[in-house]
């Protein structure tokens, strides 16, 4: 695995987890943790060894939002410009999802493998725009969220104003976004802005066993293409989009996947999915 200074990575039966690592700054976001992510999310997703991804915070934060120092650092750049800044990151050509889904954190829908957000604790600003392009989202009943940027003189980041309103309506995503005032994950839960939230004891274990299951009780190939037709749906219309279900299922039925879906069923045995 690649060296990281402000992630951790581990894998384990098929499960990769991220652990975003500055503790002492609960978490606080940077250009190097950005690329670091990017860079082991990208690797991930070429990786047929990696099944699933878990994204979650070292100690007891998830994510507090931009560094400040840094943002500090950019109140006289023109723009904000410095802001957008990353630490260096080789990203292909974009293409499929990435076409439609530019911008920061575009590569997360486009990554074939399912990723879940794991907050553990404050999830705020930058921190909480990344979570919502995971796939699933658990988080502990106490955690503190918060959009942040009508506090601090900003704007809707990096898709926020078009994501937000698509998960918890619009008039919930203008009362986040205006205020920017602080709410639990229960509040998240009740929203639709987390699938669900747990006592804090119960969040690691209750998002491992669901990686696991996904990482070895489904097909990855069916994840990824389901996954694709999703994020491609919003812009497309229903016509187009059975269209793409009709070539898609057409397709499975010629895969390893299918046939093993079927065999382990009437043989009464867990599949050992290949993902082709």
């Amino acid at each position: 695995m690649a060296a990281y200074t402000e992630i951790l990575e581990t894998q384990q039966d098929g499960v990769l987890t991220l652990t975003l690592n500055r503790p002492e700054r609960l978490n606080a976001w940077t250009p190097v943790m950005q690329a670091e992510l990017e860079t082991a999310i990208r690797a991930a997703g070429d990786n047929p060894d990696v099944r699933c991804i878990i994204i979650t915070g070292a100690g007891r934060g998830f994510c507090a939002g931009a560094d400040m120092n840094h943002l500090q650092d950019i109140q006289d750049d023109t723009g904000g410009a410095a802001e957008t800044a990353t630490a260096s990151v080789e990203r292909p050509a974009p293409a499929g999802l990435e076409k439609i889904y530019d911008g920061r954190f575009g590569y997360l829908y486009a990554c074939p493998k399912p990723i879940i957000a794991a907050i553990n604790g404050p999830c705020a600003g930058i921190g909480l725009v990344f979570s919502l392009f995971a796939d699933l989202r658990f988080t502990t009943d106490d955690a503190k969220f918060t959009t942040a940027f009508s506090q601090r003189g900003l704007i809707a980041e990096h898709g926020i104003g078009w994501l937000l309103p698509r998960l918890v309506g619009e008039a919930n995503a203008l009362d986040l976004l205006f205020t920017g005032r602080k709410f639990t994950g229960a509040e998240a839960a009740d929203l639709g802005l987390v699938n669900k939230s747990l006592p804090a004891g119960e969040l690691m274990p209750h998002v491992q066993e669901l990686a696991t299951f996904l990482s070895t009780q489904v097909s990855p190939r069916s994840l990824a293409v389901m996954k694709r037709q999703v994020r491609a749906s919003y812009f497309q219309s229903y016509t187009e989009s059975l269209a793409e279900a009709d070539v898609e299922m057409a397709k499975s039925f010629t895969t390893f996947d299918f046939k093993e879906g079927v065999a382990s069923f009437v043989e009464r045995r867990a599949p050992a999915f290949q993902g082709k």
